[in-house]
């Protein structure tokens, strides 16, 4: 059986896991946002949806989910697919 201190560092990364998922599943509902506003070649929903993506990364990378060079790399695409759109 673990000792106490193994039995919270479960604890506390239960809580964690569950809070870092609910912060990825939220970036990538922004991101399909996005997607979905460019697809239909709507220039000014995504707008809206690519600031809010980018927020919601800058986010993710504060709190350590995401990787800063991998937030980078997405926004870095998403403002190219925007920037196509135009």
């Amino acid at each position: 059986m673990a000792n106490k201190s193994a039995e919270k560092r479960e604890r506390q990364e239960a809580t964690r896991r569950l809070r870092n998922r609910a912060a990825k599943s939220t970036v990538r509902t922004a991101v399909k946002k996005f997607d979905t506003a460019v697809a239909k070649g709507d220039k000014e929903a995504a707008a809206v949806a690519l600031a809010e993506s980018c927020k919601l990364l800058d986010a993710a990378v504060g709190k350590g989910i995401v990787h800063r060079n991998t937030a980078d790399r997405k926004k870095s695409r998403l403002a190219h697919a925007f920037n196509k759109l135009a």
